[in-house]
């Protein structure tokens, strides 16, 4: 039988594929912009005949009908990243939330931790050979159809094929439905004077060469725009964005003097625009591999000149970083940013950043804080911390003791908070 015939037999409905589901399953749902929506929209159509299904996954786009209130019992999400989608859920109780580095996830498939059942991912046509892509997401697709008794794929006429170790065969697959349907964008948003400033301090730690991870929003952005008299950048990120693209085609990023995947983008997902989606399709600059290799610190290590630059909610007087919670709400996730902060310290010549706005709620709410919100967790430890930056200036923190790391972090505060935040140290004997 060729892979086309196997294929062609395991063509079915959505409501055909999800209907083998049964209650107590534990299912791997795929996420960000390959979120499989319409096999998620078939799944919620059964909730009365199904309990306690569980679903676990990283950050999911768009509506989510599986964590609506009238489907607890039916249906409990294990959230790995929290988003928009099934925050409401994991905060009033409907759901879970696992704090898990993001590149240990794999991990809990292939140990066994998560036991799945079935395995819910988008991918591409399949090419003349019969290997499907994963296309924009590829951060545990790989090691949840491993490990999954039974797999499903939505294949989306839409989703890019991206290069790399990026593929699973049709063979592999036990049932297909042809569902084409746009990706969730990510439009950029105008780059505020905060943000400009803030890149601008970036733009002064990253020398030529260096290999660059950033994450989403408004920052990165600004750093993006700022890298013109840059040569010879590389990126190896978690995310590739349209930023990041532009830096690629204004021939600001090569990838020429990497020394890990010279010549090569590297990425575990991309989320942005369709030019972008359009960019990365069969784009041999461009290779996406499984989080467990990008977001290794001791591969991302390998990076010489490695930048990475994260952000947070919150940071305290001492380095201490907030960037999954708000008090004891949870808002998103650990992510990478850890990964990513670790690996660059192992980097020759790199630099962990944590880049933020000064203040929040319009300039009446400071985020160097004299002590995280009551229930916040800590992401980033104060000793992996070595650079905080904000629109006020750049504080390295590395090797600094409490009382350095104070006066360092008050500097680049927004100044009607100074005399709180030196107040607030003085009170707990580390300034006297």
């Amino acid at each position: 039988m060729t892979w086309l015939d196997q294929y062609q037999s395991k063509l079915c409905t959505a409501a055909q594929a999800v209907d083998p589901i049964k209650s107590g399953d534990h299912l791997y749902c795929g996420g960000n912009a390959a979120t499989p929506r319409e096999l998620m929209r078939a799944l919620a159509l059964r909730y009365q005949e199904l309990q306690d299904v569980r679903i676990s996954h990283v950050l999911l786009l768009g509506d989510d009908p599986l964590s609506k209130p009238d489907m607890a019992g039916h249906f409990r999400h294990n959230s790995l990243f929290l988003g928009p989608a099934d925050r409401a859920a994991i905060n009033e109780g409907r759901g879970d939330y696992t704090p898990i580095f993001l590149h240990q996830i794999p991990r809990l498939f292939h140990d066994r931790h998560i036991q799945l059942d079935t395995a819910m991912i988008m991918v591409s046509p399949p090419d003349d050979h019969g290997f499907l892509s994963f296309g924009v997401e590829n951060v545990t697709a790989r090691a949840a159809c491993t490990n999954a008794k039974r797999v499903i794929v939505q294949v989306n006429a839409k989703m890019p094929r991206i290069l790399g170790d990026s593929f699973i065969h049709t063979s592999r697959v036990n049932a297909i439905v042809e569902h084409d349907e746009a990706l969730p964008e990510l439009q950029p948003k105008p780059i505020t004077e905060v943000e400009r400033q803030i890149g601008a301090h970036l733009r002064g730690l990253i020398p030529d060469g260096a290999t660059l991870q950033m994450g989403i929003g408004g920052i990165p952005d600004a750093v993006c725009t700022m890298l013109e008299g840059l040569k010879d950048l590389g990126i190896h990120t978690e995310m590739f964005s349209d930023g990041a693209m532009r830096a690629v085609e204004r021939g600001i990023v090569t990838g020429q003097r990497k020394t890990l995947h010279p010549g090569k983008a590297v990425v575990t997902f991309a989320l942005g625009t369709r030019a972008l989606y359009d960019y990365i399709d069969n784009n041999p600059l461009i290779e996406a591999h499984p989080v467990d290799h990008v977001n290794d610190p001791y591969v991302i290590g390998q990076n010489d000149n490695m930048i990475a630059i994260n952000s947070a909610l919150e940071v305290d007087i001492t380095g201490q970083v907030c960037a999954d919670s708000i008090g004891t709400r949870i808002y998103s996730g650990f992510g990478g940013q850890v990964d990513f902060i670790r690996g660059a310290a192992r980097s020759k010549g790199g630099k962990p950043i944590i880049a933020l706005p000064a203040t929040a709620k319009n300039g009446s709410e400071t985020r160097i804080t004299p002590f995280l919100k009551p229930g916040a967790g800590v992401v980033t430890t104060r000793a992996d911390v070595h650079y905080i930056v904000t629109e006020y200036g750049v504080a390295h923190l590395f090797g600094k003791n409490l009382k350095q790391r104070v006066e360092a972090l008050v500097q680049i505060a927004a100044p009607k908070f100074h005399e709180e935040l030196l107040r607030a140290a003085k009170e707990r004997k580390i300034l006297t």
